[in-house]
């Protein structure tokens, strides 16, 4: 599935606006690199948080080729919202995508409008999966649940899963707030040769910190 997620959840939090600002702009400075990587282990810079993955994955800032063959549209050099960080098993393709967006200066957040949200972004899923794969192609559609993120004032988590030419898929994203960035992580886990990096996922995900610049 592409970032059709993420732009969707970013067009309907215009629905979730105060009548005044509610927080500065933020100026990002892009010549600040997002972070940067040592092994396995990722350390942000621009962006305020940090994630480790298991030995036999691959953390990288760069778009991994398979993402595209797999659906996922590549990002351009002017595109303004662009994927943090990438984690994915070389061997079962399995990933997660971190993405850090600036709130705009009249959004306003709550556990709730999060997790209602999160929601709301399955109908983009289900059109998606019958854009590229057809009507035969049915999710199964898990329930919205807080999900905790160390560091991440609020978070919730969705996901669906699926089977495209026999392979069985798990789509989940987890939507978040933490002041002055919305935090969008995308995971997707394929299952194959008896694999199942579920565990290793939650690993991730564990890891991940969201911590307070000075």
């Amino acid at each position: 599935m592409k970032k059709v997620l993420f732009a969707f959840l970013l067009l309907i939090l215009l629905t979730g606006c105060a009548g005044i600002p509610v927080r500065e702009a933020l100026k990002e400075n892009t010549r600040i690199p997002a972070g940067k990587i040592e092994g396995n282990q990722f350390m942000g810079v621009r962006y305020p948080f940090k994630v480790s993955a298991p030995s036999h994955w691959k953390v990288t800032m760069e778009f991994p080729d398979f993402l595209e063959e797999m659906g996922y549209d590549r990002p351009s050099p002017m595109d303004r919202e662009q994927t943090e960080l990438y984690i994915f098993n070389p061997e079962t393709k399995s990933s997660v995508q971190f993405d850090f967006t600036p709130a705009g200066r009249y959004s306003v957040f709550s556990q709730a409008g999060i997790e209602r949200l999160t929601t709301v972004a399955t109908g983009s899923l289900k059109e998606e999966l019958e854009k590229e794969h057809g009507k035969e192609v049915q999710p199964e559609i898990g329930p919205t649940t807080p999900y905790p993120l160390k560091g991440v004032q609020y978070a919730a988590k969705k996901y669906a899963t699926y089977t495209i030419k026999g392979v069985k898929r798990e789509q989940g994203w987890i939507y978040g707030f933490n002041e002055p960035y919305q935090i969008f992580v995308l995971y997707q886990v394929i299952e194959k040769g008896g694999v199942d990096d579920r565990q290793d996922i939650k690993k991730i995900l564990d890891s991940f910190e969201v911590f307070s610049k000075k």
